[in-house]
């Protein structure tokens, strides 16, 4: 997204405290675009979020025009500095299949990175030494076979795997919880400046924001979300790691861990993962066997001599082929709930969609 104009809109629609991704998402799918949002009238506004909302929305906030200019003093910083934006074509299409996509990404870098196959490596911060070598070689490998290495930046497992997607042609993407003005930790400048030049970083925090700890566990669904699996290589029973892995497990993906001694905390998690169907890995060819023949995309467009339309079709793009709810398209799409009901009908009818319970729908195998 290029336009400086749209990007203030989904600027104040975002930044608006007390709003979140929840409100923001509701008025999308009911205006549209965030220019047509904000361009609705208050009244309008309460009927979607309520007043107390639709007041915060009112009052622009009175730091908001200061983080604007240092988020376009960013962005004007580089041409490889980008926003995407829901519904961009950048936008990485794995994240569509997620019930909480972010609805706007900060990059910095080769964004053709977020449509090639990928793999999420994450695990401890205060790693063993055998543990970091383990990372490094897990993701060269997987790197030297054009997999890209998607991972958190964070100190231990994470740096690690950066470095290892950094020595093959696969290379990879550092999704952060801070603005990408900011390094966190600042041992890993160094890695991060060479993340993006030759690979991707991403966050869906605006520049300036600094490491606050809930934004920690937030970024993990988008690690867990642009990849088509994730691999554990140590964690301990209380371990954020140990969530990546759940979030990727509940999207339908992958998840693969490494075995450890019985006496090491750091080996507890990954085997409660197994334990509870994780795939155990001791080489990252136990993961190309698993993952050998996934297509480029994790939706793969249909054949046109079957059905050309299929590939045209806005509400069947956004479907993918998991059950998702009527919010969850509305966000992916933009339309309206009412728009959307009467389209998903028209599909259902001719059997191309199917209603499931607990208001979910489906696309069918055959459509």
């Amino acid at each position: 997204m290029r336009d400086r104009d749209e990007f203030d809109a989904w600027f104040r629609l975002l930044e608006t405290p007390g709003l979140g991704r929840e409100g923001a998402r509701r008025l999308l799918a009911s205006f549209g675009a965030a220019h047509q949002v904000l361009q609705a009238p208050r009244s309008a506004w309460q009927q979607v979020v309520g007043p107390s909302l639709a007041a915060a929305l009112a009052d622009e906030p009175e730091t908001l025009a200061e983080r604007l200019l240092a988020a376009h003093a960013w962005l004007d910083g580089g041409a490889d500095r980008q926003v995407v934006c829901l519904g961009d074509d950048a936008y990485p299409p794995l994240l569509l299949q997620t019930p909480d996509p972010p609805l706007l990404l900060y990059a910095q870098g080769d964004l053709a990175l977020l449509n090639q196959r990928s793999l999420a490596i994450v695990g401890s911060r205060n790693a063993s030494a055998q543990g970091v070598d383990n990372a490094r070689h897990f993701g060269a490998h997987l790197s030297r076979q054009g997999w890209t290495i998607v991972s958190g930046l964070a100190f231990g497992i994470d740096g690690a795997a950066h470095e290892g997607g950094l020595q093959g042609p696969g290379r990879t993407v550092a999704v952060v919880g801070t603005g990408l003005d900011r390094v966190y930790p600042a041992r890993h400048r160094a890695l991060a400046h060479r993340i993006a030049a030759e690979g991707l970083l991403l966050s869906e925090y605006a520049p300036g924001t600094p490491p606050l700890a809930q934004n920690f566990p937030q970024r993990n669904r988008i690690i867990a979300g642009l990849a088509r699996g994730t691999l554990v290589v140590e964690a301990a029973l209380q371990s954020g790691s140990l969530i990546t892995a759940r979030q990727a497990a509940d999207y339908g993906r992958e998840v693969f861990a490494v075995p450890g001694s019985i006496h090491s905390p750091l080996s507890r998690g990954c085997h409660a993962l197994i334990r509870q169907g994780a795939k155990l890995v001791e080489s990252a060819d136990d993961i190309l066997d698993e993952l050998r023949g996934q297509p480029a995309l994790a939706v793969p467009a249909e054949p046109e001599a079957v059905e050309p339309a299929v590939d045209h079709d806005p509400v069947l793009q956004a479907l993918g082929h998991d059950p998702v709810t009527l919010d969850a398209l509305c966000a992916r799409t933009g339309w309206s709930a009412q728009e959307l009901s009467a389209r998903l009908l028209e599909l259902e009818l001719e059997d191309r969609v199917a209603r499931l319970p607990g208001g979910l729908y489906q696309r069918r195998s055959h459509a």
